[in-house]
């Protein structure tokens, strides 16, 4: 970081810990433009080699010479977390990142799906991943890139279609079904109510073990269910699969509280900055410029928007909670919730109002109609 801001990051940490923040260390690096897109695209340092990640670039590349998109950090969560700000933010710019990725950090080692994936996978995801991307280099080397590269199009195609209600790393199939006695001996209920007076007993059934079916029962996970019994790929082949799996393991926590991670992390770079006294005037108040700007409902342009901002509505909404309930009550929140729970149960009709949210109908004429502002219908 710049000298200026390397000034102020460990006063500001300071701050954060004295307010209650909890989070792994935290290692801050300056990185220029162009390497700010990539990891962002890719969502991670290093990754996996794809085609689609290019094509996600140069469409972040248009976007961003429209002047319709800017990236200012991007931050890993693990032990210590990785945050990467840009060379070209000005001081004030990158002290609002700083506060803003502590935010970051105590809600990614806090929250209760990302620290699941924690427990899972480890604190290293970054390392990890890199580790990947190197035997998946080699793998095209090896194998050359057009069959690794149809191999990747399969894996990434079912990227969503995993089971995060499962373990990351789960146990094989049973490969016999239990007998009757087998499964009597584990039921206490049915083994004391087994002989009933006037009763027949049952039928003596075949002691003989049965071939349990494959999958034994509906499965949902497709990555992991591919890379176990698909009969003919390698060895090589299964681990792609099990890459991507992990990656999305990995990613589902970001996409599930994106509202409340943005939110939460606006919530305490606005508060850090209110109470960091030793930061001076001008540059408190370009960082409170530069906030406004990243938690603003919509474009400047604009008077309406027909999408929500995440940055907005998690801001609005901590602040609220934490008016109304108080912070303790909002960190419990922070732990136990997704987004989904979040708006569903936080999102009342008085803040829906304030924040003039309504739900819209788009006909094929290009006609926009607002059909209701009832949060509760």
């Amino acid at each position: 970081m710049s000298a200026s801001v390397a000034d102020y990051a460990p006063r500001l940490e300071a701050l954060a810990h004295k307010l209650g923040l909890d989070y792994h260390p935290v290692d801050f690096e300056l990185v220029p433009t162009t390497f700010m897109m990539e990891v962002a695209v890719y969502g991670l340092p290093v990754r996996m080699p794809h085609w689609s990640f290019g094509v996600r670039y140069i469409h972040q590349l248009i976007r961003r010479s429209m002047g319709h998109s800017r990236i200012f950090e991007v931050m890993f969560p693990g032990d210590p977390c990785h945050a990467y700000l840009v060379s070209t933010n000005t001081v004030a710019e990158n002290t609002l990142v700083t506060a803003h990725v502590l935010g970051h950090a105590d809600f990614a080692r806090n929250n209760q799906l990302f620290a699941r994936f924690e427990q899972m996978a480890g604190t290293h995801i970054v390392e990890h991943a890199a580790a990947q991307a190197h035997r998946i280099e080699g793998a095209v080397t090896e194998f050359g890139q057009e069959r690794v590269e149809a191999v990747l199009d399969a894996a990434l195609a079912l990227e969503p279609h995993v089971d995060i209600n499962t373990e990351l790393h789960r146990s094989s199939y049973p490969t016999e079904l239990k007998t009757p006695e087998q499964t009597t001996a584990e039921d206490p209920f049915r083994e004391r109510f087994k002989d009933l007076p006037g009763e027949k007993g049952a039928p003596e059934a075949s002691k003989e073990p049965h071939r349990a079916p494959i999958p034994p029962a509906p499965e949902y996970d497709l990555l992991w269910f591919i890379a176990h019994y698909a009969p003919e790929l390698e060895d090589w082949e299964r681990d792609v699969f099990l890459a991507v799996r992990e990656e999305s393991f990995y990613f589902y926590p970001v996409f599930a509280c994106h509202i409340m991670n943005e939110g939460w992390a606006s919530y305490w770079h606005a508060r850090l900055l209110r109470e960091a006294d030793f930061l001076p005037e001008n540059l408190y108040l370009d960082a409170v410029k530069a906030h406004s700007d990243v938690v603003r409902p919509f474009a400047a342009e604009q008077q309406t928007a027909l999408a929500v901002n995440p940055y907005h509505l998690g801001f609005s909404m901590w602040e609220h909670l934490v008016e109304k309930q108080g912070i303790e009550r909002a960190r419990q929140i922070c732990r136990e919730e997704d987004d989904f729970g979040f708006i569903r149960n936080y999102l009342d009709r008085e803040l829906a109002e304030k924040l003039g949210l309504f739900v819209f109908e788009a006909r094929e004429d290009g006609e926009v109609k607002i059909t209701g502002r009832d949060i509760e219908a």
